[in-house]
């Protein structure tokens, strides 16, 4: 599946949001269930920082990437 080149670059950043967001539900709010929204915040945030974690790790160490690439 082919994504367009903001919403692939955006993608990590949003996991990060997201689970940040569940995080803050869980604390602020008194009638949610606190212990899945954790784990949900938990999970969105690993998924979030191993996307950019790879990503960064991969344009690192490939001499020809080229960004261009993804936008085809």
């Amino acid at each position: 599946m082919w994504l367009p080149r903001p919403v692939y670059e955006a993608k990590p950043y949003a996991a990060i949001v997201a689970g940040l967001a569940c995080f803050a539900v869980s604390y602020f709010v008194a009638n949610s269930p606190r212990g899945l929204l954790f784990v949900a915040g938990g999970a969105f945030v690993t998924y979030g920082l191993m996307l950019w974690m790879k990503r960064r790790d991969y344009r690192s160490t490939q001499s020809d990437y080229d960004p261009r690439a993804i936008d085809e």
